[in-house]
């Protein structure tokens, strides 16, 4: 399978490291060969080779700062346009894995667009095209039989897309409802154990769970952006981000957080969609609820089903290995359909 990566941060680079170090594993054990063959930066550089290039030399490259580090060879493209090389790739799937732009999914979105077009699959990372334009991407895919999956989207690695896709296809699902970011989830934590919201905060961002304008997670953004992808995924609704109710934690005390826990109560951030839409609030959740027993960064979402009562998956919801893993799931499903 010929890769073009789009993207090559933390995601990206996850994605080499486990097609390096699992080549030979993934091959005995799935018959599937990722062999990528461009890559493209918005200030690092792109490069494309047709014979591939190599994990190992992307990764060596990308350390000293940029791929002008890397190996030249006969044959090797450097190119000045992102979509000038995917159009020209031979190549079976776009791995988009950019940085994320909620308000427009761009340039992210023109990238699938042009993939699509020329007849490759896409698989991404990157929240904003999918909350925006998932139905007008799957049209743009069906045109062209080839596929758009996105499981890195939600809970990185952890399977909530194909749980709520595919091994729950023969159910009707009422209701999804989760902890879908984990800044806020681990701040809360912390509130509980008697930290103040200003020092959880500055915790969460010295180890890295919140950037340093933390506004997207603790706003509730982030989680919202994966509520629409789930409204659309799950229940078929285009939904525009301004017709959700979103409210974070930035107004919980921790007088609010100690009188739940004099109720037998705790605070979560709960990200809920359904067949008449989605929300994203900070809310008290009995102790019994499975919700409620999630600490720390630790992602998880609560499957309502008719058949199966619910079902809570529990799992990380970033990282670069988790989310590389969430890109190669969706190769490997991609390449099983292609080996049927």
């Amino acid at each position: 399978m010929r890769l073009i990566l789009i993207g090559f941060g933390t995601v990206g680079q996850g994605l080499a490291q486990i097609l390096q170090d699992k080549a030979a594993d993934l091959k005995k054990r799935q018959g599937f060969e990722g062999r990528i063959v461009g890559v493209a930066t918005g200030s690092r550089g792109i490069l494309y080779h047709d014979d591939g290039l190599s994990p190992a030399d992307l990764l060596a490259a990308i350390d000293k700062g940029s791929f002008d580090h890397y190996p030249n060879s006969v044959g090797l493209h450097r190119y000045n346009d992102v979509v000038q090389m995917i159009q020209a790739a031979t190549a079976d799937v776009l791995v988009e894995a950019s940085p994320t732009h909620l308000d427009s999914g761009q340039p992210a979105l023109s990238y699938m667009e042009a993939a699509l077009q020329s007849g490759k699959h896409v698989v991404t990372a990157n929240k904003g095209p999918i909350a925006r334009d998932l139905s007008h991407l799957q049209a743009m895919a069906a045109d062209n039989q080839v596929q758009v999956r996105f499981e890195a989207t939600v809970m990185a690695g952890t399977p909530a897309v194909a749980t709520g896709i595919d091994l729950l296809s023969g159910c009707t699902i009422s209701e999804a409802r989760g902890i879908l970011n984990g800044t806020t989830n681990y701040i809360l934590t912390q509130m509980e154990e008697g930290l103040s919201y200003e020092k959880a905060l500055k915790q969460a961002q010295t180890l890295g769970y919140a950037e340093t304008d933390p506004t997207a997670d603790v706003e509730g953004w982030d989680a919202a952006a994966k509520v629409l992808i789930l409204l659309s995924a799950l229940f078929g609704q285009q939904t525009a981000q301004s017709d959700l109710s979103v409210t974070g934690i930035t107004a919980i005390t921790q007088a609010d957080i100690e009188a739940a826990k004099k109720s037998g109560e705790r605070y979560k951030l709960i990200a809920s969609a359904n067949a008449t839409g989605g929300r994203v609030q900070a809310m008290r959740l009995p102790l019994s609820d499975p919700l409620a027993q999630i600490g720390g960064a630790t992602n998880a979402i609560t499957f309502s089903t008719d058949l199966m009562g619910d079902i809570t998956l529990i799992g990380a919801g970033a990282g670069k290995l988790e989310t590389g893993y969430a890109l190669l799931a969706d190769l490997l499903a991609i390449h099983r359909q292609q080996c049927v």
